[in-house]
């Protein structure tokens, strides 16, 4: 069986990292590094569980873009730090957090841990690109974002989604024919149906109000019964179709919006992604082994790093 590439959401798994483990745990000059430990424990954990060949942890490089802000304003405006000056463009993550990314990306640096990512997209958006372009191995992305459901895919490779919402312990693995069932959406465009469902129903946590009055259910039922966004929006504008009265006057009131979340909801999928080393190929063990040493002395999280060095050596050469 063909190893997996894995591209891992990492401010996704970092958060909650964060969140999910006791602050207690701190570095021995006092810092908390609960971040840290869990999100190198997690990674331990995906890598003994999936056996990739392959690891690319994707970084938010902006995380409201502001081509997406000016299509629809309120895009995660709710998340911008109300401290913080009307023309700053800074996310509100918690203090103790902010130093743990920085010390997670030292550690992936030193472990020649390959990240990656693109000038004003998101993570999602490199996650998209990747799995898009990967034409050889099949793929797993890891997150904690429902709107990644959407690059679900079967061709040119599978594409499969391990969802986080519960954490990792009861991940849940979509695929197309996964998010098909669970969204009731067509089968045979499961990925495509899932974004144009998600941007008919909104998602308040993003700032997306969606189509008044079309929630979830509604626009599954659409989709399923024309087939696409396109044929929904054209059915609406066709009086002699047999679209309930009440829904076609709403997607036509809505069509303005439709319009412009379409670019907003979608993962881009030809984001400029960078990748910080030659090859995503997973390293067997540490590219610089005396400064991760140093790094996990001096941050107190030996435990996690010895156990991603223990799954890495269950991997085949």
């Amino acid at each position: 069986m063909t190893a997996p590439v894995l591209l891992l959401d990492g401010a996704s798994m970092w958060f909650r990292s964060y969140f999910g483990v006791p602050s207690s745990i701190t570095a021995p000059d006092g810092r908390p590094v609960n971040a840290v430990r869990g999100f190198f424990d997690s990674v331990a954990t995906l890598i003994t569980r999936q056996r990739p060949g392959r690891l690319v942890v994707c970084l938010d490089l902006d995380w409201r873009p502001q081509w997406r802000v000016d299509l629809i304003p309120s895009y995660k405006a709710h998340r911008v730090a109300e401290e913080v000056p009307d023309d700053s463009d800074v996310e509100e993550v918690p203090d103790e957090l902010s130093p743990q990314v920085e010390m997670i990306a030292e550690l992936l640096d030193a472990f020649g841990i390959t990240t990656g990512g693109a000038p004003d997209f998101e993570a999602d958006d490199v996650l998209g690109t990747l799995a898009a372009a990967e034409r050889r191995d099949p793929v797993i992305v890891v997150s904690g974002d429902r709107d990644l459901l959407q690059v679900v895919a079967d061709e040119p490779v599978a594409v499969s989604v391990l969802y986080l919402g519960q954490g990792l312990a009861k991940a849940t693995l979509f695929g197309p024919d996964e998010v098909a069932q669970r969204y009731r959406l067509p089968a045979e465009r499961a990925g495509a149906a899932y974004a144009e469902m998600a941007l008919l129903r909104g998602d308040p946590s993003d700032g997306l109000p969606g189509v008044a009055g079309i929630g979830e259910k509604t626009a599954a039922g659409l989709l399923t019964q024309y087939g696409s966004l396109a044929a929904v929006l054209a059915a609406a504008a066709d009086p002699g179709s047999p679209m309930a009265k009440g829904v076609r006057a709403k997607l036509l009131a809505g069509q303005d919006y439709i319009e412009a979340a379409e670019r907003v909801v979608r993962v881009a999928t030809d984001a400029p992604v960078a990748l910080s080393t030659p090859s995503d190929t997973l390293p067997r063990v540490a590219a610089d082994p005396a400064r991760v040493a140093e790094l996990a002395g001096r941050l107190g999280v030996a435990s996690p790093i010895t156990r991603l060095q223990r799954a890495l050596d269950t991997l085949p050469d």
